[in-house]
């Protein structure tokens, strides 16, 4: 593992332990810093973790959605279920 991937490795474990619900309630005032161009250092930071926040919301919708998904086929009988229909030959 190169520096980089190893530095990036360390973010990903610290933003992985961050509070989505804490998260979430500093979003609107890092979409409003981001929108607000400043050709500063400041701007910058705030751009990179509006899309923080942004990620850590995505990757949990996906995980819910996954976690889901298979108590969802279990839960939920075939609508036309394969099997022979009951029939009378009629003449």
């Amino acid at each position: 593992m190169t520096v980089l991937e190893s530095a990036l490795d360390r973010m990903a474990e610290k933003i992985l332990n961050l509070d989505e619900a804490s998260l979430t309630s500093l979003w609107e005032k890092y979409k409003r810093k981001m929108e607000h161009f400043e050709k500063t250092k400041e701007w910058e930071k705030s751009v990179i973790i509006f899309f923080i926040i942004n990620a850590v919301r995505a990757k949990n919708h996906i995980f819910n959605e996954n976690m889901l998904e298979p108590q969802e086929k279990h839960a939920k009988p075939d609508k036309n279920p394969r099997k022979k229909p009951d029939l009378k030959l009629v003449k």
